[in-house]
């Protein structure tokens, strides 16, 4: 079940059902008191008066002249005013065609900090179908992809160039008509991309002005190393490469020898690697009765119907159940699976 990414003011908030049942039992006094009674830690959601560390004192109206009024207008239309941190400091010199690496934690609000460059660069080049692929951005997985693209879709908003998502689990030949229609900035995860660049023969990606790496500590961990390798030896040499990650591993540090050729910008927002979240996240939890678990995600549900809420499940079928019960008693959700 799949609601969204962030909440409107660069929030993000996790909640986590934990049943009874998968507690050790108490050997104390309180072992014997009523099942029923549902022990929680109240979570505070995060409201528009509160300041996060990860905001930067810098407006995107600072931007004005260096980016173009629609991307400008698009970012205003996201409800966002102030940069972060790492917007804040990365998107100057990646407007001047910077190589960078990025060392920014999840919730740190780095997708917009990649975005807005790449966006601009394609505008300025006044990009067409014609041209093929200008940009392509790499992330782990499905549902990386699929948020970044779902951001990148705000940030087009005003913006006439072509876009795409390419992923392992869709339609292989849809994508690759797409392709041979040319897609300006490609949104994808390595598997699938390797698979394109190597099979479909009108894919044109020999124009491409910039490369994006994402969340490479985890494209690196889930297995994607020799993939990686493949696709940066195959892409055009002549062009920009951002790199963002979470933590800095050997494999990191060996990656970014082979996508950067140039002397890249390093920049570090709060880089520690016991760490992987802002502090800035809030996280909270409830401890439930397995048969008060719905119950309680659909008060929660119910309770914050106006945010953007991202829910969980353990399995594809679990998944199906809770999105079509759900949508039938009048909580409309979306699912991906």
């Amino acid at each position: 079940l799949y609601a969204s990414s962030f909440f409107p003011s660069n929030y993000f908030c996790s909640f986590c059902l934990i049943s009874e049942k998968s507690k050790p039992a108490e050997k104390d006094s309180d072992a014997n008191e009523d099942e029923d009674q549902t022990n929680a830690v109240e979570v505070q959601l995060p409201g528009s008066d509160v300041a996060l560390e990860i905001l930067s004192s810098t407006q995107f109206e600072a931007l004005k002249g260096k980016v173009c009024e629609n991307t400008l207008k698009a970012i205003a239309d996201m409800g966002f005013t102030k940069m972060t941190e790492i917007q804040a400091r990365t998107i100057p010199p990646l407007l001047e065609g910077r190589d960078l690496v990025g060392s920014a934690k999840t919730g740190s609000g780095k997708t917009l900090a990649f975005l807005v460059p790449a966006v601009e660069l394609i505008y300025n080049l006044k990009f067409m179908p014609r041209n093929g692929t200008g940009i392509i951005i790499i992330s782990p997985t499905r549902e990386l992809s699929m948020q970044t693209f779902g951001v990148l879709k705000e940030l087009m908003k005003y913006h006439h160039h072509t876009y795409g998502l390419i992923m392992g689990g869709a339609s292989r030949q849809a994508e690759a008509q797409k392709l041979a229609k040319g897609i300006n900035i490609i949104v994808a995860t390595p598997g699938r991309l390797l698979d394109h660049l190597q099979n479909t023969p009108e894919f044109l990606y020999k124009n491409l002005q910039c490369l994006i790496i994402d969340e490479a500590d985890r494209i690196l961990d889930i297995g994607f190393e020799e993939d990686m390798k493949q696709i940066v030896n195959l892409l055009p040499k002549r062009r920009q490469t951002m790199l963002f990650s979470a933590t800095t591993t050997a494999k990191t540090e060996t990656l970014t020898k082979l996508a950067l050729k140039k002397e890249p910008v390093y920049i570090g927002v709060d880089d520690t690697k016991e760490e992987a979240t802002v502090a800035g996240l809030e996280q909270g939890y409830v401890v439930c009765p397995s048969e008060k678990r719905f119950l309680l995600l659909f008060t929660f549900l119910k309770k914050n119907r106006k945010k953007k809420v991202m829910v969980f499940f353990s399995s594809c079928m679990s998944v199906k159940f809770h999105h079509e019960l759900l949508n039938y008693i009048d909580l409309p959700v979306m699912c991906i699976h």
